[in-house]
């Protein structure tokens, strides 16, 4: 198994004696393990990437996205199915690294959730 070296250290980062319960410390590790075992990150892509667009809300997130970071998006996800339909992955040196793989789309996704709430519950009254 190659790169088992790799997700190690991660699940020791997660494992690391803070004053944090070991309850937690498991869920990161698992997190983590998952997280890498995935293996979108071999893709280029980030996590939010991943979210269906099909869903109203997400779609209504990435329209609100600025401008560059849709045009990211959508060329991650391109390189990813250029990739995946040749059966191959980025060089190791492309892959995405944990520091990059922030939520984007996630705090857009949240906000137009609270906000079909909110629409849901004035329209009952």
């Amino acid at each position: 198994f190659t790169g088992a070296g790799q997700h190690s250290d991660s699940i020791k980062m997660a494992l690391s004696p803070r004053s944090v319960s070991v309850g937690q410390r498991l869920w990161n590790a698992l997190s983590a393990w998952t997280i890498k075992s995935s293996g979108y990150q071999k893709l280029g892509l980030r996590r939010d990437d991943l979210h269906m667009e099909e869903r109203p809300e997400v779609a209504e997130a990435i329209r609100r996205l600025p401008e560059k970071e849709q045009y990211l998006r959508l060329f991650r996800i391109k390189r990813a199915l250029d990739l995946s339909l040749k059966h191959s992955l980025l060089p190791h040196d492309q892959w995405t690294k944990p520091e990059q793989d922030v939520l984007y789309l996630e705090p857009y996704i949240e906000q137009v959730k609270a906000e079909m709430k909110e629409r849901k519950t004035w329209n009952k009254q």
